[in-house]
């Protein structure tokens, strides 16, 4: 279920989160062993929340691309903005700027093997959001 994320990461190690998880699929859960599993959640969203840096990862998953790609690609988003979520991106690990030495020069922003980690995550949101499109519709 885990598997995308490399080992030693830290990623769902420690607190207790791997245990937690193994009771919760087996139905042995307590509410205090919620807790690490809130944390793991509250952690994720402290780094993808607000409206647009899940847009600009799920692009940047499709292929590299230049500044003004993303804010084409990226329906909305104000220059500013995208500025902002990306150097936030890249702080955290999950987004690579690269200079291309070009005139004018390019700009250009890649998902590093960390953020690749994310697909799973996208793909599920995409497949859950779909499947409640499809239904809502019905």
């Amino acid at each position: 279920m885990y598997s995308s994320f490399p080992k030693g990461s830290g990623i769902l190690e420690g607190s207790g989160f791997r245990q937690t998880m193994a009771k919760r699929t087996h139905g042995e859960e307590t509410s205090s062993d919620c807790k690490p599993y809130l944390r793991a959640i509250q952690d994720a969203q402290d780094i993808l929340g607000g409206k647009w840096k899940i847009k600009i990862i799920g692009s940047l998953a499709f292929s590299n691309k230049r500044y003004m790609e993303l804010q084409r690609v990226v329906a909305g988003i104000g220059s500013k903005m995208l500025s902002k979520e990306l150097q936030e991106l890249e702080v955290n690990g999950l987004v690579k700027r690269s200079i291309i030495a070009t005139r004018p020069i390019t700009v250009e922003y890649e998902l590093t093997e960390y953020g690749r980690t994310l697909q799973p995550v996208l793909d599920a949101l995409a497949h859950w959001g779909q499947a409640h499109r499809t239904k809502m519709m019905n």
